[in-house]
């Protein structure tokens, strides 16, 4: 028989969010790995999986989550979650992977999967998807993400403030994810293409510290690392005006 490879995306940190086929596929798992920081703190993910699935059937497996300097450490502690996860697969069958958001929107679960698809051949792999943190905030903030014939751009900060600035240049509604650490630069890139008025940014969505302020309130003190910001689009013409 076949083993299973399920990647569970539960949300951006409301147990509220994780959806029915979510909670079925983290229950129906022998296993549900969490990814961990070396630093052994509990994370979002981890947090979210305990309200569904009881402890003992949680395994905490370290990744570099964070680590973008080292590609060397973080190539490694691929390789080395990948050969763990292999393992539990050798021996149970069918591993659930619990990932923030969504799996298939820039998930750890992708390069996981990759690996463990080499080292356990003939592995199934599927995907529950999640709602993102863009969709939560937009919910929670009252910001519209698209309407009529409008695009939407998704950036990672973490390509560099340029993309972003060259999608705010560009039409429809923006959304940038983990810029926490460019705070700075992204209120500059928001200032500069004239859209900083309409535009929101949130971080622990659905937690206690949860933070949600109009980005001309960015004062340039760096955020949360998985803070989100939309922008949304220029919008004239009333109701339906981009039909």
């Amino acid at each position: 028989m076949s083993s299973r490879l399920v990647g569970v995306g539960v949300g951006p940190g409301d147990p509220e969010l994780v959806t029915v086929k979510g909670v079925g596929a983290l229950r129906a798992a022998e296993v549900v790995v969490v990814p961990v920081m070396d630093s052994g703190e509990r994370g979002r993910a981890e947090a979210t999986v305990l309200h569904y699935v009881p402890a003992g059937k949680v395994v905490r497996v370290v990744f570099a989550l964070n680590e973008r300097s080292d590609r060397a450490r973080r190539e490694a502690a691929w390789d080395a979650a990948g050969e763990r996860v292999a393992a539990l697969l050798r021996a149970h069958g069918s591993v659930a992977f619990a990932t923030i958001g969504d799996p298939n929107v820039y998930s750890t679960f992708t390069y996981l999967a990759q690996t463990v698809a080499a080292l356990v051949p003939g592995t199934v792999v599927e995907t529950v998807p999640g709602i993102t943190a863009m969709q939560d905030l937009a919910a929670r903030s009252g910001a519209v993400l698209t309407e009529g014939t409008e695009p939407l751009t998704l950036v990672p900060v973490t390509a560099g403030a340029a993309v972003l600035k060259e999608a705010l240049n560009g039409p429809g509604t923006v959304v940038a994810y983990k810029f926490g650490r460019q705070a700075r630069e992204v209120a500059e890139a928001l200032r500069d293409s004239g859209r900083i008025g309409d535009a929101v940014w949130g971080s622990a969505l659905g937690l206690p510290e949860e933070s949600i302020r109009p980005a001309a309130d960015l004062d340039g003190v760096p955020l949360p690392y998985l803070s989100t910001l939309i922008a949304p689009a220029r919008r004239e013409g009333g109701r339906g005006g981009k039909l």
